[in-house]
């Protein structure tokens, strides 16, 4: 039997808990969302789009498709994406599809077993795996061989796959956000990019627009820049002279930000 004061103090303590919980969920759910968007720096009618585009696909489960040249901040609305989404609380998952060969990126997505080919001394989980719950954000789509669309196709289709060298059909609940700095239509159109699997990835475009496009967000981006570097550098906050900032303003940013 509980003593009634000790019952009521554990009552407290428990309320209090339920209390703090849900105040820590709160806290979380707002930095992970504000650090993300606040990184995507502008004012320019371009940029504003580009965050209610976020804000309108961000809740849904739709798979999203980014474009826009190379140094616009693909990575960055993809992660703005998935931490305003009901995902944000599992991994978001990073593959950089261009920057590996196909049997690589093979293993890479769907993990290998033990034994599968030379150097795989263990057990691999897969990109596709470790994004159960959350979100994988396929960078350089354009880049995978048609062999390789084929079986991506399969996947986005069925949430299943089966690790290189293995046998057992693994499932797994994924959202897909994948980039390109490349027009895919053209690809399809002749013949490098499977047009089955550009019209299941190309369900929410967000277009991503270049600095060059956007120069009255110049202004802004510098004044980040220069406040994230002087105090990751320990120096005094420094301003930009007029003269210098128009130059920037004029130059056209051939890499973008």
């Amino acid at each position: 039997p509980f003593d009634p004061d000790d019952l009521s103090h554990l009552i407290r303590n428990a309320s209090r808990q339920i209390s703090l919980t849900e105040e820590n969920r709160q806290l979380k759910e707002q930095m992970v969302s504000l650090e993300n968007v606040e990184n995507l720096v502008g004012k320019s009618e371009a940029i504003q789009q580009v965050l209610r585009d976020i804000e309108s696909v961000a809740p849904s489960n739709a798979t999203v498709i980014i474009t826009g040249e190379s140094g616009t901040g693909k990575e960055l609305v993809a992660r703005a994406i998935h931490a305003n989404s009901p995902r944000r609380f599992f991994p978001l998952v990073i593959v950089h599809c261009g920057a590996l060969t196909e049997s690589l990126l093979e293993s890479e997505l769907f993990g290998h077993e033990k034994g599968a080919f030379t150097g795989a001394v263990y057990n691999r989980k897969g990109r596709f795996e470790m994004a159960d719950n959350g979100t994988i954000f396929l960078d350089e789509i354009a880049t995978i061989s048609l062999k390789m669309q084929i079986e991506l196709l399969r996947v986005l289709e069925t949430k299943s796959f089966v690790r290189v060298g293995g046998n057992k059909e693994i499932f797994s609940d994924f959202r897909v956000i994948c980039a390109t700095n490349r027009d895919l239509k053209g690809m399809v159109d002749k013949g490098l990019f499977r047009e089955d699997l550009y019209y299941r990835i190309n369900v929410v475009n967000i277009q991503v627009p270049p600095l060059r496009e956007r120069t009255e967000d110049i202004p802004l981006l510098a004044d980040y820049f220069v406040r994230k570097y002087c105090t990751s550098m320990n120096r005094p906050l420094m301003t930009i002279e007029p003269t210098a900032l128009r130059r920037l303003e004029e130059f056209p940013f051939p890499g973008n930000i």
